[in-house]
Order: structure tokens, then sequence, then C-alpha cells
């Protein structure tokens, strides 16, 4: 199965947000990032706007819709607060991963607890895929709670990958592995679609990728800008795609 590569172009706004002279630009990143063969752009506005803000997720609807014609999907991200959904319905992405990250999160931590979460999810969920995007829920692999993603009515699951990121750079990774491997199995099982992301890079990449079956898209950001910044964008795809086989 191929396994799409979106890229997570946050960081490309976190600097430009660092001066008021509007570079480096996330269109032309983006542009770049899709002419050298990536699948798909990923943003995850949060509350703070101290990376991607709504003009940004409105100019790169623009471009993937107009100038791309459609030929990549776009994927938001973030916890479905209203001001977050209130941007979804207006962009009307491909696909809408929902992470429960708090506003003072550096970054996403942890997956859905969906025994506490999964009444209030069904709702919007549902909302979403009547308005025609695909939604994906951010999970810890948990093989036991993805029955519970598809009771919720998502498509897809995208599994938070830290742990394995970790255990792989201490070089102790198997057993880790096997939870992951374990819980796309089970979202297969259930009718669900497997995406991953979060830490993963070009050193981890390649087993996880060999590893879980059926791996529909990763999502890549913070490794994929730190690769680019030496090796341009152009060679980062490259070499993220080869990374995918």
């Amino acid at each position: 199965m191929k396994t799409s590569l979106s890229i997570n172009v946050n960081k490309v706004a976190l600097l430009r947000n660092q001066r008021d002279i509007g570079y480096p630009s996330v269109v032309g990143a983006a542009r770049q990032i899709i002419a050298a063969g990536a699948h798909g752009i990923t943003v995850h506005p949060r509350p703070d706007q101290r990376h991607i803000r709504p003009g940004d997720v409105s100019d790169l609807r623009r471009l993937i819709a107009d100038e791309l014609s459609g030929s990549v999907e776009f994927n938001i991200e973030g916890n479905p607060t209203d001001e977050l959904l209130e941007i979804v319905r207006e962009a009307c992405p491909d696909q809408v991963t929902l992470v429960p990250d708090d506003p003072d999160q550096r970054t996403s931590d942890h997956g859905w607890d969906l025994a506490a979460d999964g009444e209030r999810l069904k709702p919007i969920v549902a909302g979403l895929k009547e308005a025609g995007m695909r939604v994906s829920l951010f999970m810890d692999p948990d093989p036991g709670a993805m029955q519970l993603v598809a009771a919720c009515g998502a498509d897809r699951i995208e599994l938070y990958t830290e742990s394995y990121a970790t255990a792989h750079a201490a070089g102790d990774c198997e057993g880790v592995l096997a939870g992951y491997v374990a819980s796309a199995e089970a979202a297969i099982a259930n009718g669900l679609g497997v995406n991953a992301g979060h830490d993963l890079n070009l050193d981890n990449l390649p087993l996880f990728r060999r590893s879980v079956p059926e791996l529909a898209e990763v999502s890549i950001g913070h490794a994929f800008t730190s690769d680019a910044l030496e090796l341009g964008y152009n060679g980062a795809v490259a070499a993220y795609l080869a990374a995918l086989g």
C-alpha cells in the first residue's frame, strides 16, 4: 500500500512570525514542497496563533484548490473548539484530524480518551463528515480503543508516534513497535484507515513504514523542517519519499 507524505508547515509559519517582514512564505514553502512530490499539506492552527494563522489556512486552501486543482490533500488538525471548527468549515479541507491538545501545550502529547470524550466528539465528527471532510482521531497505540473510534464515526486514526520515536532513538523499540502494529490491525479490523505522526524522522520512519500494516499517511513537520535547513525543500521531500519506500 502506498503511504502518502503530508508535510506540516507550522514551523515555517513559526519562523515567519518572529519578524514582521512576511517571510519565509508559508504558501511559497507549500508550493515548493508539493512541486517536489509531497502528497499533502498539514497545518495545526492554535488559539495563540504562534505559528499558523487563519489567513494561512485560507491562502493554502486557495493554493491547493485553485492553482493545484486539488491534486494534493489539505489536512487541518487541532482541538475541535468553536474557533477551530469555524476555520475548518470555511476551508473545508480534505481531512480533519481532531487532537485533544490544550491551548498552553507546546505540542500534542497524547491521544483521545474516548471513554471520556467519545459522546462529545460524535456530533462533531458527524457534522464534519456531512460537510464532505474525512475525519481522523489522534490516538495513542491502544488496540482496545479502536472500536470506540469506529463508534464515534471517524474514518481514520492518526497514531501518536512519540513513544515509538523515543524507543527507536534508545535502540530498543521492538516491544513498543508491536503495540503500534496491533493498534493498526485493530483499526483495520474496525474499518478504519491508519495515519501516523509525531517525531517521525528519516532514521525511524523506514522501520515504522515496513512494520505497520496499511499505513495510509504520515504527517511530518518538525523533523522535515530541520532536515530542509540542510537539504532544502526538494532534497528533504526526496529523502522522506525514499524513507517511505
